[in-house]
């Protein structure tokens, strides 16, 4: 024969307060550590997202610097003695690091602190001819543009190639404390 169970309230089955309040208090658990885990994978997602418009960015001002190198008549290196910048081109306080001779007129690259509070830290500047609705590079008035920002010090370095014709062109960029992004091209120009 089997054994009688005691139900309260006229037999009906039910859970006590405290299984409740266990229950309840283990189900917190669960759900505070799943929300904890999607809040770290979000910032994992944001963080990877971040490193890779930042790398973009980079090659995208790669790209047009080796664009401008495929058209320049002369390359002056910011070692090599550099001429002074159009009236456009103000440095306050940057060192011109390349400049190239083009058709269109001198366009110079300088790094150094940002023209404005807009940017994070030290960049890299841009100031030539700017470019025409056909993609090509037009004449007339330069302009000064920020191409990248948050430039290690010494961010922007270039060197001759192991060829003549070829310029080495290397980014440091300081994107967060201890995360650092370097990228490199090796792009050719017409020998002087």
């Amino acid at each position: 024969m089997g054994t009688r169970r005691w139900r309260p309230h006229g037999g009906q089955a039910g859970f006590s307060l405290v299984e409740l309040l266990v229950s309840l208090l283990l189900a917190g658990v669960v759900s505070g550590a799943l929300l904890q885990a999607l809040l770290l994978d979000s910032q994992a997602s944001q963080r990877l997202g971040r490193q890779l418009r930042e790398r973009q960015q980079g090659q995208r001002a790669l790209e047009l610097l080796r664009q401008e190198l495929q058209q320049a008549e002369w390359v002056r290196r910011g070692d090599q003695g550099v001429l002074p910048p159009g009236p456009a081109c103000s440095l306050t306080g940057r060192r011109v690091v390349l400049q190239l001779g083009t058709a269109s007129g001198v366009i110079t690259y300088s790094e150094g602190p940002a023209p404005d509070l807009i940017w994070r830290g030290r960049v890299l500047l841009r100031c030539g001819p700017a470019y025409g609705l056909d993609g090509g590079l037009a004449g007339g008035q330069p302009q000064q543009r920020v191409l990248l920002d948050a430039l290690a010090a010494e961010g922007f370095t270039t060197q001759s190639g192991p060829k003549p014709g070829l310029l080495e062109i290397s980014l440091r960029r300081d994107l967060a404390p201890g995360q650092q992004l370097e990228q490199r091209l090796l792009a050719a120009f017409a020998i002087e």
